[in-house]
């Protein structure tokens, strides 16, 4: 049984590296086809244009190798039962569940390397995406910059009614600090900037009000250098922000958005449920391609590609369409992360009672 999976796990891992060779270069023929024109309009060196599509070909990868998977799967085993050799094997004796086997394995190497690769490499190859994506390409903004209201820390709330990433600046800055529920200090300013040569904030027009039983104390200055226990880029982090960190940093820095009251928590939260579950298709898709495909149909190869080819456009659709939900209707980003693989996980028991009648 030893050669059995040796011969269904070298085939399937084969198979899977094809799929991938296949449709990467296509994939960056078509966005450098899309793309050109910007390029051209911007002068995008040619040095970034390099980085860039090395971090499309990780970020793409990541991004569907589920369905790279599924269709390697159907691909062989289709070629496999045209050929008579799941018939063979199955009449020497063995179930369809230990013929399943060898296919659970190889999605189980290929789910690990997918989870390490998207907790720990994939994080760096989106922050040069989406960085290169928004410098050159969108027309949308990386961050919310206007009206923003955060709690840095357990008594402290800041405000700026817009801000500019670029000057790092703000402005009507407002910091409020709170004891026992009751305002003790309040600092406005028209202005605050960051000074990067002296690692200081400067506020314009600096006015400072403390709270005392019934006494207020005023100070006012034309301008004011000072510490915050805070980062000017933390007003406003880009959207991506949580796609572009390893594991460990992207729990600490969903706490911290939780904290501050961030009302993009719910996207930081999809990213990290995704990282969990876009893995565990790999088991789920390899049972749907094999119960699809291990026996001879009318039409051969072409038909177990065709009901392939919809079945991971439909994957694909669910998943997208939960993430917007999550995006546009508040929608619960664990259910959106996870139903899609519940669906198809029921479909997948479904069809493998089926094949093993």
């Amino acid at each position: 049984m030893f050669l059995l999976d040796r011969y269904i796990i070298t085939k399937y891992l084969s198979a899977f590296l094809v799929m991938i060779l296949l449709f990467i270069p296509i994939g960056i023929l078509v966005d450098v086809a899309e793309k050109i024109d910007k390029f051209k309009e911007k002068e995008v060196p040619f040095s970034e244009l390099v980085a860039y599509y090395f971090d499309f070909t990780l970020y793409f990868s990541n991004m569907l190798f589920p369905i790279f998977l599924f269709l390697a799967v159907i691909w062989f085993t289709s070629k496999m039962a045209n050929n008579t050799e799941v018939i063979a094997m199955l009449s020497s004796g063995i179930s369809f569940t230990r013929f399943l086997r060898p296919y659970l394995l190889a999605a189980g190497l290929i789910a690990i390397v997918s989870f390490f690769g998207g907790m720990y490499v994939v994080p760096k190859s989106n922050e040069g995406f989406n960085d290169f994506k928004y410098k050159y390409i969108s027309r949308t903004k990386a961050r919310e910059t206007t009206q923003l209201y955060k709690q840095i820390n357990a008594h402290e709330f800041v405000y700026v009614s817009n801000y500019n990433p670029v000057r790092k600046r703000a402005n009507n800055f407002s910091l409020e600090r709170f004891e026992n529920n009751e305002l003790v200090t309040k600092i406005t300013a028209n202005t605050i900037r960051w000074i990067h040569r002296d690692s200081t904030f400067r506020l314009s027009t600096y006015v400072k009000r403390t709270f005392r039983e019934d006494t207020e104390l005023l100070e006012t200055t034309s301008r004011k250098d000072t510490l915050f226990d805070f980062a000017i880029d933390e007003l406003a982090p880009v959207t991506y922000k949580a796609e572009t960190l390893n594991f460990g940093e992207l729990n600490a820095f969903i706490e911290k958005e939780r904290q501050s009251g961030s009302k993009l928590i719910n996207a930081h939260l999809l990213v990290r449920h995704k990282r969990w579950s876009l893995p565990l298709s790999a088991f789920v898709l390899t049972i749907i391609a094999v119960a699809m495909s291990s026996f001879k149909r009318r039409g051969g190869m072409g038909v177990n590609l065709a009901f392939g080819i919809t079945l991971g456009f439909l994957y694909i659709f669910f998943d997208k369409i939960f993430s917007v939900m999550v995006l546009k209707a508040n929608f619960n980003p664990m259910l959106a992360a996870w139903l899609p693989l519940i669906l198809f996980g029921s479909l997948a028991l479904y069809l493998l009672n089926y094949a093993k009648r």
